[in-house]
């Protein structure tokens, strides 16, 4: 019930202040925004809207895109990996996680991006390619990336499972194909590191289960006790430091 009350609240709040924005300022005019098609009058004019309906509708797969083809997946998992070993719970927060994790897949992917950028954006922009040259040339550096992480034993499940013949050349391979077999690609090499992340940790918690038994001191959980040590592990080894280099290092 509180936190109704203070929902309504807030919207009250920003009700008044657009009824005092509006009353300070009564001759602002609010531009209209207005995709249709019925204003078209030339079949040329029809398909720009229709194409330009499916573009701003393609927009609402950009978080897919950004979760699955590109380094956000491994590293995303990886950091997960760590603060569980860490058993911080929730520290650092998901927020910084997701976060750093953005961050590192802008800087990683930058070089993809200004390939893509180079050789068919701006060449599209200046009208010097089509639309579909465009896109058969900006697909080129992303399935460079994606097969250079992904196994041929994934891409042959998928091929396989899909009863199509393999291409001859590594740019036909489809991204229906690519796609998923990046994925779980990606999911194996994070629970690699994962792993060889996990092991100096639980030698931490054998070690301090191990001398809290042989105390006597069956009630007190290990995991109170080992926690202050392994976060001076970590920060003796500079740990973010490590991970962070070796996640930007597997995809060079």
């Amino acid at each position: 019930m509180k936190r109704y009350i203070k929902v309504l609240l807030v919207l009250t709040i920003i009700l008044s202040m657009t009824k005092i924005a509006y009353a300070a300022t009564p001759n602002l005019q609010i531009p209209k925004v207005n995709i249709s098609i019925d204003s078209a009058k030339t079949p040329k004019e029809y398909v720009d809207n229709i194409k330009l309906l499916i573009l701003l509708t393609s927009l609402t797969f950009i978080p897919s895109i950004v979760l699955l083809m590109t380094s956000f997946t491994r590293i995303i998992v990886v950091l997960g990996f760590v603060r569980n070993a860490l058993s911080t719970q929730q520290s650092p927060p998901n927020q910084v996680l997701i976060g750093l994790a953005l961050f590192m897949t802008f800087f990683i992917m930058a070089p993809v991006y200004d390939k893509v950028n180079n050789t068919a954006i701006q060449p599209y922009i200046k009208g010097k390619i089509t639309q579909d040259q465009a896109i058969e040339i900006g697909s080129k550096p992303i399935k460079d990336f994606m097969l250079r992480q992904t196994r041929e034993k994934d891409l042959a499940l998928f091929y396989n499972a899909a009863k199509i013949d393999k291409p001859k050349d590594r740019y036909d391979v489809p991204f229906k194909i690519l796609i998923p077999a990046f994925v779980i690609s990606e999911l194996k090499t994070a629970f690699q590191i994962g792993f060889m992340i996990f092991v100096p940790f639980i030698v931490i918690d054998m070690v301090v289960a191990s001398i809290l038994m042989s105390m006597g001191m069956f009630m007190l959980p290990p995991v109170t006790i080992s926690l202050p040590f392994k976060i001076l592990l970590f920060v003796l080894a500079d740990g973010w430091h490590l991970v962070v280099k070796s996640l930007i290092e597997s995809f060079i």
